[in-house]
């Protein structure tokens, strides 16, 4: 269980007290804004042009919350960003996943997190190429010292890019409290700086039945409904809602995360989410508050996200027990206050509640301990990693040319909060090198992916996060490497590799030229390229060179390639 400090329960009730009283107010005049902002705390922009968002504070991706906004910067890359006040960095990191990252820490309690940069500036850059060279590696970290870095506001820190996991340029700005270490909205900042008349629109709805307790239209299961259903939906016993519903802004195609979804049956609140903070120990829970892109307004009893309020004894739920009408409404607001409404009818109806029905044996609850011992399987699941409780589907799916038994855990993947170990026994050792088998977990479309895993005492060995299906599977095959546009290198001045592999999946990588250390580094991982931008300082200019560059999957097969250019 998440326990929070006591500086910030003090913190957070004098904000959550605060904006009760202003969405008290504004259930009679709106729009304006539900964001308490500290007065004391002023920030300018990262760019000295106008200011756009491709994505916002919270939105729904997968397993996790966007952490921040998305600033535009136009197509292109190279735009100066801008330090917001004043402060120093706090720490330097080039990684595969968020490119170019440069963390700075604020005088004013508040931390950023700058990703998916193109280039660092000045000590800076140099500082981290060096390293890079020394450490042989092009994923480096550095903390500097408090004050070694110290930044004005305005001052350029950084050029905006697109490395790392990105799908286009664009600046990624988390920005955290130090206090408490929360992420948190960074657009109430920056209010004055973008104008949004805009409010946020729904584009459906749906209906959750809870296990063995409720049913609607006769069916069960969750059901999707469009927001004016041709028929009247009926409904009887404990029922939970959901939205799909995104935010939109004044002169931009792009649809954002609602940041704060009302739901009233029958003119009385029943459950209220505020995408205003969480923190990463939250983060993954947004797998209990979301089916697909839909938000549920309710919450599941092991979720202990904060930004959910239900104001009900049913977490939310709503009880149909009388044969009348129930109003359902639905009241969508962004941060600067626009506000929608939407509103639709569920019908009690008096219907057949089918008990819940499920192996004893294959059922998780989600406040104890659960266990899965079954011939060559070991699953120990503990209390905090399930939300809600699951009864599993479980099978075993046997092939007698498998090194293993495929094992479906449950046919819909479920999310676990945190990583568990899944123990998957050999029926057979076509190899003796037991560093060519991994873990595969296999999808409800039959794709597959690896996991990872080590031998064990006849068994592999993995970290999972969802109860899906898996198996085990042998990779001897070496990655392939592709050298890309080659006749081009010499007068771009960069080398290009493109890199495959059928099983595990690319573990380490290194390149020379003429026998000596080159900086490769896959700046951009949506593209799938490993790239040498080449420079005189480390390669003589007016020549013939010898590239060799080694590949390494997970488990130990590797391929050398070696190639000759002029440049």
């Amino acid at each position: 269980m998440y326990i929070c400090p006591t500086n910030y329960l003090s913190t957070y009730m004098k904000h959550t007290i605060l904006s009760l009283i202003l969405l008290a107010w504004g259930a009679q005049a709106y729009p304006q804004t539900t964001e308490n902002v500290p007065s004391d705390a002023t920030f300018t922009p990262p760019f000295d042009f106008p200011i756009t968002f491709s994505g916002n504070f919270g939105e729904i991706r997968a397993n996790h919350f966007h952490g921040g906004l998305d600033f535009k910067t136009g197509g292109t890359i190279g735009k100066p960003v801008h330090a917001l006040a004043e402060g120093y960095i706090s720490r330097i990191r080039v990684t595969h996943g968020s490119g170019y990252v440069l963390d700075v820490a604020y005088n004013n309690g508040y931390k950023t997190i700058n990703r998916h940069l193109s280039a660092f500036v000045g000590d800076v850059a140099r500082r981290v190429e060096d390293l890079q060279y020394e450490k042989e590696s092009w994923e480096v970290e550095i903390t500097p010292e408090p004050g070694e870095y110290p930044v004005k506001a305005g001052q350029v820190i950084a050029l905006s890019g697109n490395t790392g996991y990105s799908f286009g340029p664009h600046l990624h700005l988390d920005m955290f409290e130090a206090d408490t270490d929360d992420y948190i909205d960074p657009l109430p900042f920056f209010k004055k700086k973008v104008k949004d008349n805009t409010a946020p629109r729904a584009e459906g709805i749906m209906l959750f039945p809870q296990p063995g307790r409720g049913v609607v239209d006769g069916n069960q299961k969750h059901q999707a409904f469009p927001l004016t259903p041709k028929q009247p939906i009926t409904a009887w016993g404990l029922v939970g809602s959901a939205i799909r519903a995104y935010d939109y802004m004044d002169g931009v195609s792009n649809r954002y995360g609602v940041h704060t979804v009302i739901l009233e049956v029958d003119s009385v609140e029943v459950f209220r989410s505020v995408v205003d903070r969480f923190s990463e120990y939250e983060n993954r829970m947004i797998n209990s508050w979301t089916y697909g892109q839909y938000m549920k307004s309710f919450i599941e009893p092991g979720n202990t996200l904060r930004l959910l309020k239900a104001s009900n004894t049913n977490r939310g739920l709503v009880t149909i027990d009388e044969e009348r009408d129930y109003r359902f409404l639905y009241t969508l607001k962004d941060v600067f206050g626009n506000t929608s409404k939407y509103s639709f009818t569920v019908r009690g109806r008096k219907q057949p509640l089918e008990p819940l029905q499920h192996r004893e044996k294959y059922f998780f609850a989600w406040d104890k301990v659960n266990y899965l011992q079954e011939p060559g399987l070991n699953l120990v699941v503990p209390k905090g990693m399930l939300y809600d409780d699951a009864p599993l589907n479980y099978q075993v799916k046997a092939d007698s040319g498998a090194v293993a038994f495929t094992y479906q855990l449950n046919d819909k993947p479920i999310p676990l909060h945190a990583s568990c170990e899944l123990r998957i026994g050999l029926r057979r050792k076509p190899i003796t090198d037991t560093t060519k088998y991994y873990v595969v977990c296999v999808t409800p479309r039959g794709g597959k992916y690896s996991v990872g895993g080590k031998y064990e005492d006849g068994y592999m060995k993995a970290s999972i996060r969802e109860l899906g299906t898996y198996t085990v599977a042998i990779d001897t095959i070496p990655p392939e490497i592709i050298p890309v546009n080659k006749k081009q290198w010499g007068r771009t001045g960069k080398i290009v590799y493109r890199l495959k592999d059928q099983g595990a999946g690319i573990a380490s990588y290194r390149g020379t030229i003429d026998g000596k250390y080159a900086l490769f580094g896959r700046p951009n991982i949506v593209k799938s390229y490993w790239e040498c931008t080449l420079d005189p300082k480390h390669v003589k200019k007016g020549g013939k060179h010898i590239v060799e560059f080694t590949v390494t999957d997970y488990c130990g097969n590797e391929t050398v390639s070696r190639e000759s250019f002029i440049w």
